[in-house]
């Protein structure tokens, strides 16, 4: 079912498909919870909530965004973590929902551990992929801040081009080029939101403190290929006291759970039994 909510006066999109354990899906920047559906395809037993977060997909961006947090171009809008957290706690209200279990890739990790933050009562467990607790390095910032430049000048298409390419990892690209076009076609932030995006990624706190409050499972799925999180950066979520379960696949990129759907829902359905074992 499609469907849509309001958080703070901005109309967002989701998805809530299958019958079973409620697991919440946070899809990677600049995809859209579209991201997700080959996987969720291959999930029995789940109730699939699939939100688009805000200003990808079908969701507003909003208009009342702050300025100021990145100091590399302090006229950005941020779109913070705290505010997609707390538009994807407004979901769960939405839903009736006092918790769910939820999975997140890349900018969607991040959001997870936000989300353990304000609201670790609603959490029964965390699931990450290709996302890692470590706030931007020095380098990442001055890379946000030209993203942003060129965004602004008219060259989202170029930036969008460049990510397909580069975060789909090697194996994939070999095994099905399809995939880069695919991809692709789902990279549809405007110039505002890539703006206001990459300045929340720049602005998100060190959450490796976090993880050693996490007492809930946790599974950490990294990618061999992926250029933007690396297994050891991942590793950091071994020291959840709740236990990680930590997986390397050595063929994935940065998506790879678009990349891997079996494999990736393989996993995360064995993960998802073990609590109730």
């Amino acid at each position: 079912m499609h469907s849509s909510y309001r958080s703070d006066g901005t109309q967002l999109a989701f998805r809530d498909t299958g019958k079973g354990l409620p697991v919440v899906f946070l899809h990677p920047t600049p995809l859209d919870g579209s991201y997700w559906r080959p996987l969720t395809e291959n999930l029995a037993g789940v109730r699939a909530i699939v939100p688009d977060l805000r200003g990808h997909g079908g969701s507003e961006l909003g208009t009342d965004l702050p300025v100021g947090g990145f100091a590399l171009v302090p006229d950005a809008p941020v779109l913070s973590m705290e505010r997609l957290a707390a538009d994807v706690l407004a979901l769960l209200d939405h839903l009736k929902l006092p918790a769910a279990t939820f999975a997140g890739c890349s900018i969607g990790g991040y959001v997870l551990l936000e989300i353990w933050r304000q609201a670790p009562e609603r959490v029964e467990g965390l699931a990450f992929v290709c996302s890692k607790p470590q706030p931007d390095a020095e380098a990442n910032l001055v890379r946000r801040a030209a993203t942003i430049a060129q965004a602004r000048a008219g060259g989202s298409g170029a930036l969008f081009d460049g990510m397909a390419q580069t975060l789909i990892g090697e194996s994939a690209r070999e095994r099905r080029p399809e995939i880069v076009a695919a991809l692709r076609a789902r990279m549809t932030l405007t110039p505002e939101a890539l703006v206001a995006v990459q300045a929340g990624l720049a602005t998100r706190p060190d959450s490796v403190p976090t993880v050693g409050t996490i007492d809930v499972p946790v599974l950490a799925i990294a990618g061999g290929e992926d250029p933007g999180v690396t297994a050891a950066e991942m590793e950091a979520l071994n020291a959840a006291p709740g236990g990680c379960e930590f997986h390397l696949l050595h063929d994935a990129g940065h998506f790879a759970a678009y990349e891997q759907p079996e494999k990736v829902a393989s996993l995360l359905a064995e993960w998802l039994r073990q609590p109730e074992g």
